[in-house]
């Protein structure tokens, strides 16, 4: 119904409704981000973790802090799944969560500002005062109708809010962020020569924060900043820039450096991000909500430095016309990394899922040279059953990755809504594996 209204009403009215929304909705709510230091995380990839980092270190320094991402909602020390399906709720929603952090005493509220809500007017009337950039990459093109577009979107955070902005400057569209005025800007990166150019160049606005001695464990990273050692339980590169900006945050709240390194070397495994499923198995199950083919690439990458016998990857890509491009690009990353592949649902909406799965095996064929074999392909469109089969498939030391979702709690097939969580199946079916082990062995 809603794609048949937008089809007749004029883009600008739309526009229109939803800013009377965002007015409305903070009128009736009475404008409680006034009361309290909102910080925003926009972004394509991280937007989530650099919420949950942030968060940490802003409690460690004993402040009230709410937060929202994909991940949680979290006022103090309440917190709860985010289920909507949706990184930035409605305006209503919004400014009740809001309302509800200041009647808690909340002096600072964290939350992810997505390219989707700016397009909606979700942002406004809520008084940023510090905005963050973690990194561009195309997404959600359909809707934006261009990377320019969806640039663009991202980029009004920046425009409105003018006390501090925090911008990844490793980013080839860094300067579009810098572009904007500030009362502080920081700027933060992993030490290299293009690092150190683009210091000299904003040396004079831009409070530059780097990262040296990189060392990237199985377990945990290790790295410098101003020479003081932090020992992060998370894994990846791109874990490293995470934690970066969430110490900028810090510091430009006027958190020590020493108590941002105490927050973070508290933190354990981000919900659905690299998250490692222990049942007691004997080879890796990781859960990751990687799904375009940037966020697919570093995280191939990363499992692919794991030890490892076998990658058995399970995954599918979103229906509802939604990015088709990338999804072609998807099954050639796969097939680059992954010694065995099972397709299947993501959230296929009202397309056929095995046209979906189709339009991701195509990329296969563009592949000159491919890690997996046609022999070790399967498509199983219920995901359940994909990654039992996946799980089935495992033996010692291997690696199950299942990427799409993370912690997603609803997976929409036509026009049902079914309780999903990739963890929870998991969890299911390696007790299950061992059952069946324990029994067998017992019969034996």
């Amino acid at each position: 119904m809603k794609k048949f209204l937008k089809k007749f009403i004029p883009s600008f009215l739309i526009s229109w409704y939803h800013y009377l929304l965002a007015l409305i909705g903070a009128i009736l709510y009475r404008f409680p981000s006034k009361k309290m230091i909102m910080i925003g995380v926009t972004g394509t990839k991280g937007k989530s973790t650099v919420v949950e980092l942030a968060t940490k270190i802003l409690e460690e320094a004993n402040y009230k802090v709410a937060s929202l991402s994909s991940i949680n909602f979290k006022i103090t020390e309440r917190k709860w799944l985010n289920t909507l399906k949706m990184t930035m709720p409605g305006r209503f929603k919004l400014q009740k969560f809001l309302r509800q952090a200041l009647n808690a005493g909340c002096q600072y509220t964290v939350i992810e500002v997505t390219s989707e809500g700016i397009k909606q007017h979700r942002h406004k009337f809520i008084d940023f005062n510090v905005a963050v950039f973690t990194n561009l990459a195309p997404e959600h093109i359909e809707s934006h109708g261009s990377f320019k577009n969806y640039r663009k979107a991202k980029l009004k955070l920046f425009k409105e809010t003018g006390d501090v902005h925090i911008i990844n400057l490793d980013d080839k569209n860094a300067e579009y962020f810098l572009n904007f005025p500030a009362d502080e800007k920081y700027g933060y990166g992993i030490r290299n020569q293009e690092l150190r150019i683009r210091n000299q160049k904003f040396s004079r606005d831009v409070k530059i924060i780097e990262a040296t001695g990189i060392n990237l464990k199985e377990d945990y990273s290790l790295f410098l900043i101003h020479n003081s050692l932090f020992k992060i339980p998370l894994i990846g590169k791109f874990n490293t820039y995470n934690t970066l900006v969430a110490i900028c945050v810090g510091l430009s709240q006027g958190v020590s450096l020493r108590t941002c390194k105490r927050a973070l070397e508290k933190v354990e495994r981000i919900p659905g991000r690299m998250e490692f499923i222990d049942e007691g198995q004997d080879f890796k199950v990781i859960v990751d909500l990687a799904h375009t083919p940037d966020s697919f690439e570093q995280v191939f990458k990363l499992v692919s430095t794991l030890p490892h016998k076998k990658i058995i990857s399970v995954f599918g890509s979103a229906g509802g016309g939604r990015d088709k491009w990338k999804r072609p690009e998807l099954g050639k990353i796969a097939a680059k990394y992954s010694d065995y592949i099972i397709l299947t649902n993501e959230d296929p909406y009202s397309e056929n899922p095995l046209k979906i799965i189709e339009d991701i095996e195509s990329g296969f064929s563009q592949m000159s040279n491919v890690k997996c074999q046609m022999s070790n392909y399967k498509k199983i469109p219920d995901r359940r059953e994909a990654i039992r089969k996946g799980i089935s498939l495992a033996q010692s030391n291997d690696i199950v990755l299942i990427l799409g979702k993370g912690t997603e709690q609803i997976m929409f097939i036509g026009s049902k809504k079914i309780p999903w969580d990739d963890r929870k199946v998991v969890r299911e079916k390696l007790k299950n594996l061992k059952i069946r082990y324990l029994t067998n062995n017992t019969m034996a």
